[in-house]
């Protein structure tokens, strides 16, 4: 990465720019939280996950479980127990199969004496209850692994939704949902949970998004870092995008007709309600502030970099990668 960096600035590029080269995986690190959680799944886990792999490891086991004749969306899935992503499909679809398990351990008595232990009416409800806290997790994990649209500009809300979830987890009153919080609370702190070790670029794109700008932010920050660092971290943030939005606009300035018509259009944009998306845990925190900046709305000057319109980033991008594109002497 420091060869990287140092054959960009020979390129031309600023130093500005060359600080946001590097951001670590974000679904590598919700894969990391969720892993360390899941070594507090109980029991019930290891013997729904042996049941399932009996029935598959025979062919003639497989048509026996299908003659019970219980309709289901998805066949059985074996899991790969490194992998917490194919855990929640197979216990999710394992549930799906819960009155067959119930039907081939009675008729069955090779069921039971093979496996030991057949996962009980305790067991499943354990599972189920595992499965919808998993899919959250789950869910996210989709939203931010997308290939066909764009994902950078969420990613700060998602951190916020994660953390929203865990400290729901570390205050719940049942024992393994507490144990599994306080493990992936810990994992989370270690990678997102000092804002030194955050990557700039994940709250540049937030700010970008015209959903959203710098409305929400400071609020994110109370509930990430605690009151006593959220003004020092969003002061921190607005200095570091101040400071590359200044490098652009100095290295590939626009015309004064093409600022005129841009500066009316952030005029007129700033004039009208800001719409958002309804997120996971954020979604009342987004209804409350919106409230709030429509009832206190023209009381506070606005920036052109907090009201951005789409069509001015538009430009800066396709502006800043065709200067890119020219260094690197792709025609």
């Amino acid at each position: 990465m420091g060869f990287f960096k140092s054959k960009l600035l020979s390129w031309g590029s600023s130093s500005v720019k060359v600080q946001y080269m590097h951001m670590r995986c974000i679904a590598h690190i919700l894969n990391l939280v969720v892993q360390d959680g899941l070594k507090f799944a109980d029991e019930s886990v290891k013997r729904v996950r042996d049941a399932v792999r009996w029935v598959r490891n025979s062919p003639a086991r497989l048509t026996k479980f299908r003659e019970f004749g219980v309709e289901a969306k998805s066949a059985l899935h074996l899991d790969v127990p490194t992998r917490w992503n194919s855990t929640y499909i197979m216990l999710n679809t394992a549930i799906q199969y819960q009155v067959v398990f119930d039907a081939y351990e009675r008729n069955d008595p090779s069921y039971s004496a093979d496996l030991g232990s057949a996962p009980t009416f305790l067991d499943w409800c354990s599972v189920e209850s595992l499965v919808k806290l998993l899919k959250a997790f789950y869910d996210m994990t989709v939203r931010i692994s997308g290939s066909l649209y764009v994902t950078s500009n969420t990613f700060f809300s998602e951190i916020y939704d994660l953390s929203c979830m865990l400290e729901a987890m570390v205050n719940s009153e049942q024992g393994t949902e507490k144990a599994m919080g306080t493990q992936m609370r810990n994992k989370f702190d270690k990678y997102l949970g000092d804002p030194e070790k955050m990557y700039s670029i994940i709250f540049f794109a937030n700010i970008l998004d015209p959903r959203d700008k710098l409305e929400y932010m400071p609020h994110q920050f109370v509930q990430l870092y605690g009151e006593e660092k959220d003004k020092a971290c969003f002061t921190k943030v607005q200095s570091a995008m101040a400071a590359l939005y200044d490098d652009y606009a100095a290295t590939y300035s626009l015309s004064s007709t093409q600022t005129a018509s841009s500066t009316q259009a952030v005029q007129s944009e700033a004039n009208q309600a800001t719409t958002c998306t309804v997120g996971r845990p954020q979604s009342s925190l987004k209804s409350q502030l919106k409230k709030k900046r429509l009832e206190s709305s023209g009381s506070s000057k606005q920036t052109e970099l907090q009201f951005l319109s789409p069509q001015l980033l538009l430009r800066v991008v396709l502006v800043h990668l065709e200067g890119y594109l020219i260094h690197l002497g792709v025609h």
